[in-house]
């Protein structure tokens, strides 16, 4: 069976494409390496999977890519991922991740795909959420253009389904961290705090450090998109832990790892217009794809880290 990954030079599409290949799938790796890397796909290349630098904008281009190919299993993973730069630019944002999405969906129901699994995001969706852990039927009230374009894709799938019969699933993803997560720029708290931790550098906690948030390990993420891509599922389905972890609790968990004594961050001012409270309910994945976290947040850290540098002892 050939499977397609758009963004599968990224953090979870090159650990899904290795994943993909332990299985025997073919795979067909779509990326334009803005922010993917090459070198994330070094084994996975070597072990047959292929890549095309192509930019998912670039709708010509990639319906002939699809026609092809001829992918049985899409999971369409590219995206514009800097919420920052969504505020600056809503425009740029949504051509890549509302304008991709559609040339993805349409090269897919061209090309005859069996099903199309949706990497979509929890709490940019769900903003101040009055109901923790949150569940699908929640109110939608992103905060940035980013949760708003990526809220629209959805749609796109569910227009998809109906007017094609393509069959979708959007994965609504918590925070995602976990082995070849950039610790720079836009790379969640956790790849930071590992950044900091492995170069022994003091981490910058922004506010009192109260925020909470879904930790979810990429392994796991990436199991819930193969189950998502065996099931007939449609609609949104959270994928998180359920639990709610603080800054300050996170740092913690970093103080209880070997070497981890002196990881002391240091307070910055609250930044604006950041989420106070956010976690997912993900029963609907239990129930409908039998899916649940398996790896505790200090397991995951450790793994995480172990693909890093050698972390400092004492």
């Amino acid at each position: 069976m050939t499977a397609l990954v758009t963004g599968g030079a990224g953090f979870i599409g090159s650990n899904l494409v290795d994943a993909l290949l332990a299985r025997g799938e073919r795979v067909v790796v779509v990326d334009d390496l803005s922010t993917g890397r090459r070198q994330n796909l070094d084994d996975a290349l070597s072990r047959g999977a292929t890549l095309h630098e192509l930019d998912v904008c670039d709708a010509d281009a990639l319906r002939a890519l699809f026609e092809r190919e001829r992918p049985e299993l899409v999971f369409h993973l590219a995206a514009q991922i800097d919420v920052r730069r969504s505020v600056a630019d809503p425009a740029v944002d949504a051509r890549v991740n509302v304008e991709g999405t559609i040339n993805v969906l349409a090269a897919a129901q061209a090309a005859g795909a069996r099903r199309l699994v949706y990497s979509a995001t929890g709490g940019a969706v769900y903003g101040e959420a009055e109901q923790v852990p949150t569940p699908e039927d929640a109110p939608a009230q992103p905060l940035a253009p980013y949760g708003q374009a990526k809220l629209s894709g959805e749609g796109y799938c569910a227009l998809f389904s109906r007017l094609y019969g393509l069959s979708t699933v959007a994965l609504r993803y918590a925070n995602v961290y976990g082995p070849r997560q950039d610790p720079l720029g836009e790379g969640g708290v956790i790849a930071i705090f590992c950044g900091c931790f492995a170069e022994d550098r003091t981490p910058t906690i922004y506010g009192d450090g109260e925020q909470t948030r879904d930790y979810v390990y990429v392994g796991d993420v990436v199991a819930a998109n193969l189950r998502a891509a065996d099931s007939s599922v449609v609609g949104p389905i959270n994928i998180g832990t359920g639990v709610e972890t603080s800054v300050l609790h996170l740092a913690a968990a970093f103080r209880d790892l070997e070497g981890g004594g002196s990881f002391a961050p240091e307070h910055a001012p609250a930044r604006p217009g950041e989420v106070l409270r956010s976690c997912l309910d993900a029963s609907r994945a239990r129930e409908m794809l039998g899916w649940e976290p398996q790896v505790p947040l200090a397991d995951g850290l450790a793994l995480t880290l172990a693909t890093l540098s050698a972390p400092r002892a004492g």
